[in-house]
């Protein structure tokens, strides 16, 4: 793991009590909510690469057409039997 960068850091303090309690709220450190909130507004501006949303995958793996044996996924095969849509509203 790389190690990471330190620097001192100036908060108006209604501003760390709000990052305290937003951190609290998703069970990180304040240091954690920090650098997330900065790398998810990094990322957003284009400033660092997203991260893949998919492993990539091996090579040696089988494609959906040559893994013939496996068992079929329920939710592809209720929407083929006429299973209602999910962007159909439904009152």
């Amino acid at each position: 793991m790389t190690e990471s960068k330190r620097f001192l850091l100036r908060l108006d303090p209604r501003l760390f009590e709000a990052l305290r309690r937003w951190a609290d709220d998703d069970l990180r450190s304040i240091n954690a909510q920090i650098e997330y909130l900065l790398t998810d507004q990094a990322r957003r501006a284009g400033r660092l690469p997203h991260r893949r949303s998919k492993p990539v995958r091996p090579p040696d793996a089988a494609t959906p057409d040559e893994d013939e044996g496996r068992i079929p996924d329920r939710r592809r095969s209720a929407t083929t039997a006429g299973a209602t849509p999910r962007n159909v509203s439904r009152r």
